[in-house]
């Protein structure tokens, strides 16, 4: 029997997706042993206890100056952020992407423009923003919006452009005004793919959210992360990177299930 018929059951899986979580777990172990066997004053791989201690203190323990519990106030400071970026990032794509690649005239207009924004790199606009809108949460949610938008009207654009050409012509056929081919026959078809964008967009999303923190804030997650850095706390950094992620998964997860339940009959949603 060839290996690519043979398909693993339901528990298996489940064990080899944790297996490689497992190993790094087991490696780090190790590591960090070693490393302390030789100097326990290293901090570059501090103990899994340490780690959990410092955990605790973030986590479970208010800070004795503010008296804030840190991880989650940096949590609550960034998924502000981030989200709301995240909902200005996806109107504008949803808008523009579906008049651009619905209108000839617009997308002889904008298509050009787009694709060289596009391929601006939005950290480099980062000292820009912060002089033209200041420190403040402005310029860490238009450098978001600038990173991700573009590439979604992108996305969206070859979406609309490449529904079906009989479909259109059927509904002018039926007497639909562009407004109503628009809403009844193009926005059923993107709001899928809009989803699916939106979800390949958050790594990027998360990027230059930690690097806007990380030069000015005075919370979130890439603030504490750069903060904490100088001191080479890295049972601080470790347990933050892994937080930040985790959040990433489950919002890509939440994305995953919305798409499903909302868009079954799409062929994204039947692939997912």
């Amino acid at each position: 029997m060839r290996l690519i018929n043979i398909k693993p059951s339901r528990m298996t899986q489940l064990l080899l997706a944790l297996l490689p979580f497992v190993l790094l777990v087991v490696a780090y172990g190790v590591g960090s042993a070693a490393r302390l066997a030789e100097n326990p004053s290293d901090k570059l791989l501090p103990a899994l206890g340490t780690i959990t201690d410092a955990v605790n203190r973030l986590a479970f323990q208010p800070d004795p100056r503010t008296g804030e519990y840190i991880l989650w106030s940096d949590t609550l400071a960034s998924l502000g952020r981030l989200f709301s970026a995240l909902g200005i990032s996806t109107a504008i794509a949803l808008v523009v992407g579906m008049l651009v690649g619905m209108i000839p005239y617009l997308r002889a207009l904008l298509a050009p423009f787009l694709a060289a924004i596009s391929m601006v790199p939005p950290l480099a606009l980062l000292p820009i923003l912060f002089i033209a809108l200041g420190l403040g949460e402005t310029s860490k949610i238009t450098l978001i919006v600038i990173g991700v938008a573009p590439i979604m009207i992108r996305d969206l654009v070859l979406r609309v452009l490449e529904l079906p050409r009989e479909m259109i012509v059927k509904a002018e056929t039926l007497g639909g005004t562009s407004w109503q081919i628009g809403l009844r026959v193009v926005l059923p078809q993107i709001l899928p793919r809009l989803i699916t964008s939106l979800r390949l967009q958050l790594g990027p999303a998360w990027l230059f959210l930690i690097a806007a923190e990380a030069i000015s804030a005075d919370s979130g997650l890439g603030y504490r992360i750069f903060l904490v850095r100088r001191y080479l706390s890295m049972d601080v950094i470790f347990p933050y990177v892994i937080w930040i992620t985790l959040l990433a998964v489950l919002t890509n997860l939440l994305l995953d299930w919305l798409l499903i339940r909302i868009f079954p009959w799409s062929e994204l949603g039947k692939g997912t």
